[in-house]
């Protein structure tokens, strides 16, 4: 692929970003089963937020180009190739994953209407879907795609053509190098978590590809279930802050016993259509201490967990205290880190979002895994001749903002993804406490 060539080409009348609903993150699908299963009576409201203020999207990407591309990802369907290989192919040693009643629910999916407008006081997109749940947690992966990639692309037409060709080329040297230091590490289990943030979907193809290539086995798939039935890998993914924002969000008002279990029975319901390595909990939406303080016993009997948010080696370490306290051996659990994970190249001071360091750091601990992903799909810091942070990753998310119209809420380990009016989040709060959160900078 002559990406140079591509991004310089602006010939074509429509360009899809796009282009099929098979184009998302495998969990998207996961949790949409479970909630469509459980919780299809359920209402959702979804909106876009910019975390990277000073990125001005609605001056930066054209708004009527923008609604083109959300009107043609409303006008796609999964297509029939496609379900056939969600309901034959066996995920993570389970066959049969997906039932026929969810097959025909995906066969009859359509992406819900949405509100779209340019805020000119702060310069950003306003995005709002309000939808069944299990239907309106479909935008989030093509609306971010779409963002994400209409505002390189907006930075691209700026660009000559010699200019375009420095920039790819370094960008292809820079995944190189970074997958070479990966290369080197033992029992390495990497899998691809770039589809929300990507540069393009070409280029994230471009990177999985090469990562399949250059690490053999280490590379052990994608969250992109589109670019894992294409390309014959690993489709990779368990569950998101969303479900448990949204089993807190529907608990009647003023129940705070109801509050406090959501974050323990979201994980009832998720084990009872899910099995093995996709019973990985995710313990910060209202905080990892607290969650770890007062979780069952049977939560430490699942397979592992993904930490998020806070600083992975103080995250790995609570969490084998956690399973040393509930007599489990640390050794038989997975903990995949995915929060901001890169790899420092040669001559630079490895942080601590440095792959290779935590893997050295718990290696022989316990099992690890690593999902990369912005990182891997759009790091082109340093590559522009022209302004090396022009292209500069933005924390762009698209969350839970309601559920049966009581908002949502996410507290995090970091006080900045905070998400939620003021009032609720204070409410929660109260009600979970700060245990081990902090301040911290949004990496992506």
């Amino acid at each position: 692929m002559d990406f140079a060539r591509r991004a310089w080409d602006h010939s074509f009348p429509f360009d899809p970003i796009v282009r099929t609903l098979m184009d998302t993150d495998f969990y998207k699908i996961l949790m949409a089963q479970m909630i469509q299963e459980k919780h299809f009576n359920d209402y959702a409201t979804f909106t876009l937020s910019n975390r990277t203020k000073d990125v001005r999207l609605a001056e930066l990407i054209d708004m009527g180009e923008l609604k083109e591309q959300l009107d043609h990802a409303r006008s796609l369907r999964f297509e029939p190739n496609e379900l056939i290989w969600l309901r034959g192919q066996t995920f993570y040693g389970q066959e049969g994953m997906f039932t026929p009643h969810f097959i025909d629910f995906l066969r009859r999916l359509r992406l819900p209407e949405y509100e779209l407008i340019a805020d000119p006081e702060t310069g950003q997109i306003r995005f709002e879907t309000h939808a069944r749940w299990c239907e309106a947690t479909f935008w989030e992966i093509p609306l971010l795609s779409i963002v994400n990639e209409m505002r390189n692309r907006a930075l691209l037409k700026r660009m000559s053509r010699s200019r375009l060709d420095i920039l790819y080329a370094r960008a292809k040297v820079k995944l190189y190098a970074k997958l070479e230091r990966l290369a080197a590490l033992e029992n390495l289990n990497l899998t691809d978590f770039g589809t929300r943030r990507r540069h393009s979907f070409l280029w994230q193809e471009h990177c999985v590809l090469t990562a399949a290539e250059v690490l053999g086995k280490g590379f052990t798939g994608t969250s992109n279930a589109y670019l894992a039935m294409t390309h014959g890998l690993e489709a990779k993914g368990t569950n998101a802050h969303e479900l448990p924002m949204g089993l807190a969000a529907i608990c009647p008002p003023d129940d705070d016993a109801c509050l406090k279990e959501a974050q323990y029975k979201v994980l009832q319901q998720w084990q009872n259509s899910y099995r093995g390595e996709l019973l990985v909990f995710l313990p910060d939406t209202f905080g990892t201490t607290q969650f770890l303080a007062d979780a069952p016993q049977w939560v430490a009997n699942w397979t592992g967990a993904r930490p998020d948010s806070k600083e992975p080696v103080a995250a790995g370490e609570e969490l084998i205290a956690f399973w040393e306290r509930m007599a489990v051996d640390p050794a038989g659990k997975l903990i995949i880190f995915s929060d901001g994970m890169d790899v420092a190249l040669p001559g630079e001071a490895p942080g601590g979002h440095d792959i290779p360091a935590v893997h050295a750091h718990f290696s022989g601990r316990v099992k690890l895994g690593f999902g990369w992903g912005t990182m891997l799909t759009n790091d082109f810091i340093g590559c522009d001749p022209g302004d090396g942070e022009a292209l500069k990753p933005i924390s762009l998310v698209c969350k839970l903002a309601a559920a049966n119209g009581h908002p949502a809420v996410k507290l995090s380990d970091n006080y900045r993804k905070a998400t939620g009016p003021a009032a609720e989040v204070e409410r929660y709060r109260r009600l979970f406490g700060a245990a081990g959160m902090a301040e911290a900078p949004t990496l992506v």
